[in-house]
């Protein structure tokens, strides 16, 4: 979606000085709108007890970030042993902590174990023989097949390599309960950049029956469901945002009357990472070239290694002119390209944008997620640096650019053979 108000506010003002100070590209995030954001959505969840926020730290995993998440009572969704590791430098462990993997090496459970633990969210029936010990939490990825569809990111539950098939599924719960596990909980994950509220409503309904069902099949209870991620963000001017609020209303009401029902009702999790972060960061760069052949060619300094999405999968990230307002500057019909050895490294594809000139700073929305963390070294081109917009109004570098020295850092090793 366009930049905020809010954001624009704090921001554009100073992004001239700002790029001259650190020089582009460089993803810069706002501090003052990921704790709005934040603070929105522990507001919508209050009446619901135990409501906890797991930010998904694949989104943007830096560390900055991440205490702000911290700061705000939220834990941390993790997928790697790295992702482990960045929450737990922050001093934050055991069940503030969920551990999703799949394919997991007995390195990942080694390590998941261990510094405090975590909750450990298992992917697949198979694991549990694998497990080094049989925690007192447990959780299991639910994956409900031909009774769900996905949407066009997660796509169809029967073909996703994810979680435990409904005809698994209270097999699973009935094996940790004979092993020692006291005490359980229920994920999914079947939507990603959801815009309609009532998917996520009707996700929660699922997990409820399902909860309820097994219950009575094995006679435990469950402490938490946990919805996922998936909440989405209008990338598009023209796209309508979630309706949080009424997402949360209705919620609410699934739980007020599972409560009714069943006379305890569980807390609720969810896993928010695009949700969280998105719309709160820019990919700031500088047009260095124009190029008229059979199109009109915008060269920058950034390229796809530093926001794959456009490229990878044609997505939209809208795209202002520091300093030129479409309405009243002239227009035309340009792509955005970086310099990658690949065509399909473009920002934009035929977009109206206003006339750019060498120099001018370009502003690739919506980039606070899934844009330097889906990074790469393709082409050895290198990732750039990340700042943030601190609430008082200074701008701190929170990652380095990469340099060559990184790059070639890891062709410095210890040379070692293999010989029949």
């Amino acid at each position: 979606m366009p930049m905020s108000d809010d954001f624009k506010k704090r921001l554009l003002p100073d992004l001239a000085d700002i790029a001259a100070h650190f020089g582009t590209p460089f993803h810069i995030y706002d501090e003052a709108g990921i704790f709005d954001t934040g603070r929105t959505l522990k507001k919508a969840f209050a009446p619901i007890d135990g409501f906890m926020e797991y930010f998904a730290v694949k989104a943007l995993p830096n560390p900055d970030i991440m205490a702000i998440m911290n700061e705000m009572g939220f834990g941390f969704d993790c997928s790697s042993i790295p992702e482990l590791v960045l929450s737990r430098r922050l001093g934050v462990t055991g069940e503030k902590i969920i551990f999703t993997s799949n394919n997991t090496t007995d390195e990942d459970f080694k390590v998941a174990f261990s510094d405090g633990g975590c909750i450990l969210n298992l992917d697949d029936i198979s694991l549990i023989s694998r497990l080094p010990s049989i925690p007192d939490l447990i959780c299991f990825r639910y994956n409900p097949g031909p009774r769900r569809t996905g949407n066009d990111i997660i796509g169809n539950p029967v073909e996703a390599k994810y979680g435990v098939s409904h005809d698994q599924i209270v097999e699973a719960y009935r094996k940790m309960a004979e092993l020692g596990s006291t005490r359980f909980g229920l994920h999914t994950m079947l939507a990603s950049n959801e815009l309609n509220y009532s998917y996520i409503v009707e996700t929660t309904r699922m997990l409820l029956e399902l909860i309820q069902w097994i219950e009575k099949e094995l006679h435990i209870k469950f402490e938490f469901i946990n919805i996922g991620g998936g909440m989405g963000i209008p990338y598009r001017p023209e796209e309508a945002p979630l309706d949080l609020a009424q997402m949360s209303k209705e919620i609410i009401a699934l739980f007020a009357a599972f409560r009714s029902e069943n006379g305890h009702v569980p807390k609720l999790f969810m896993e928010s990472g695009r949700y969280m972060t998105g719309p709160h960061g820019v990919l700031v760069t500088r047009a260095i070239n124009r190029k008229d052949i059979y199109r009109n060619y915008i060269g920058v300094d950034a390229c796809m290694s530093a926001l794959m999405r456009p490229g990878m999968y044609g997505a939209y990230h809208h795209i202002d002119v520091l300093g030129k307002d479409p309405a009243n500057w002239p227009t035309q019909k340009v792509d955005v390209v970086g310099s990658l050895c690949e065509n399909i490294d473009k920002f934009a594809v035929q977009r109206e944008l206003p006339e750019i000139e060498a120099d001018d700073i370009l502003i690739i929305q919506d980039t606070g997620a899934h844009g330097h963390a889906m990074g790469f070294n393709y082409n050895a081109k290198l990732r750039p640096q990340e700042l943030l917009l601190r609430q008082d109004g200074s701008v701190e570098r929170i990652r380095r650019e990469e340099t060559m020295a990184d790059y070639f850092a890891t062709l410095n090793f210890e040379k070692k053979v293999f010989c029949k």
